[in-house]
This record gives C-alpha cells, sequence and structure tokens, in this order.
C-alpha cells in the first residue's frame, strides 16, 4: 500500500504579513542605524556626577557664597600651641560648580584657605597654605575625600594617601590619622569646621545667622 505524504500549505496572506513585518524591522534598523544627513555630532564635557547628599551639602555651601562669618574654637583638646589668637572669620569666596574656596582669616594671618570639590566620586577637602608673599607653604594642600554618601549637613574627609605621605616627611606621624568634617545646617544657621584623630578634637563653630563684612583676599590670591 503506498502512502501518499501531503505537505501543509501556508495561506499566502500569512507569507505577506510575515514578509511586512521582516521588511520593516530592517527598515527601522537602517534608519536608526544611518545619523541624519544634516546632524551634528554632539560633544560635550563628561558630566559632573555625585551622590545626592553630597550635592546637597555642596549647594548647601554654594548658597553662602560671598558671605563672610565670625566664629569661635568650642574645642581645642589638647589645647593648641599659638596660632588661632584674633578675630576668625569664614568667607565663601570663589563658587563654581566644581569648586567652592573659603578663606579661613585668624587675625592678621591670612594663610589659610580651604578648597571644598566635587569630583564625580564624592568631595574632596584640601587646605592651601601661603606664605605672607602669597608663596605655598611646606605643608600645603593636605585634606582628604569622602568615602561614602555622608548627610547633607555633614561631610568628612579622611586623610588622603598625598596628606599621609606628607605628614610622614614633616615627622607628624600622629595626623596620619586625621579626619575633617564639615557641617552645615541652615536651618540653625551654623557652620563647624572640625578635625579628629585618636586624643585631638579641634572645632570652629561659625554664626550663619549674622554675616559681615568680607575680609581682604588671602595670601596668594586677589581680587
Amino acid at each position: 500500500m503506498s502512502h501518499t505524504i501531503t505537505h501543509a500549505r501556508r495561506p499566502l496572506w500569512m507569507g505577506m504579513v510575515f514578509g511586512a513585518l521582516l521588511s520593516g524591522t530592517a527598515s527601522v534598523g537602517a534608519a536608526e542605524a544611518a545619523p541624519t544627513a544634516n546632524a551634528a555630532p554632539v560633544v560635550q564635557a563628561a558630566p559632573l556626577v555625585a551622590a545626592q547628599a553630597h550635592r546637597q551639602f555642596f549647594e548647601q555651601l554654594r548658597s553662602l557664597c560671598g558671605q563672610a562669618f565670625e566664629g569661635r574654637v568650642v574645642q581645642d583638646q589638647p589645647k593648641s600651641g599659638s596660632g588661632f589668637e584674633g578675630r576668625l572669620l569664614m568667607h565663601v569666596r570663589r563658587c563654581s560648580e566644581r569648586e567652592i574656596q573659603i578663606p579661613f582669616h585668624v587675625g592678621d594671618n591670612h594663610s589659610r584657605t580651604w578648597i571644598i570639590s566635587q569630583t564625580g566620586s564624592g568631595l574632596s577637602l584640601k587646605h592651601d597654605h601661603r606664605k605672607a608673599d602669597g608663596r605655598s607653604d611646606a605643608s600645603t594642600m593636605y585634606g582628604g575625600h569622602t568615602r561614602d554618601a555622608g548627610w547633607p549637613q555633614l561631610q568628612s574627609f579622611p586623610a588622603d594617601p598625598y596628606s599621609q605621605e606628607l605628614f610622614l616627611r614633616q615627622g607628624m606621624a600622629a595626623s596620619v590619622g586625621n579626619t575633617w568634617q564639615l557641617l552645615i545646617n541652615t536651618d540653625l544657621k551654623s557652620f563647624s569646621y572640625r578635625l579628629l584623630r585618636e586624643s585631638r578634637e579641634f572645632r570652629v563653630d561659625f554664626d550663619l545667622g549674622k554675616p559681615v563684612t568680607a575680609p581682604t583676599a588671602p595670601w596668594g590670591y586677589s581680587d
């Protein structure tokens, strides 16, 4: 007995549908791959990224730009030697999207400028120390970098490798463990600069509720 094998035929309309779909997909892919003839290529800098708490902290500080505030030492254990006598002023002097410069004036000493920067992986705090003639001090640009998101009101900066090497070269081994903290509370109108390490705490609080006349430019800078 012979058996006849019959092959099922797809209806003609089904083949037409599949053909149209495949043709449409190919057309879309070609359109996406080919740039528009008149479109100019996009050229732009890499975006500046930041964790939300870092950005909020930075923007709060930047909102004070142009203003100066008086402060006082509230913690100094063990007590520092000479160097913090006189009127203490912070001046939020120059601000950009990436950097804030805050000179810290101590009486007639205008050698210190704090530099807070957005780095793309957190925030950096540096201490720019100058001599009266504007030249860099031997101990300058030390500081640290955030290691976590912190908070919108508080950021911590453990000493970075450059600073640790600098401290060791200068015979200041205890400072290798430094952590600096900046605290800002715009509701309570206060800003604090704090240094912590084992057996050492130093803190200056500034009153943001009472702006004062801005001081002269710090050493090494110009107005």
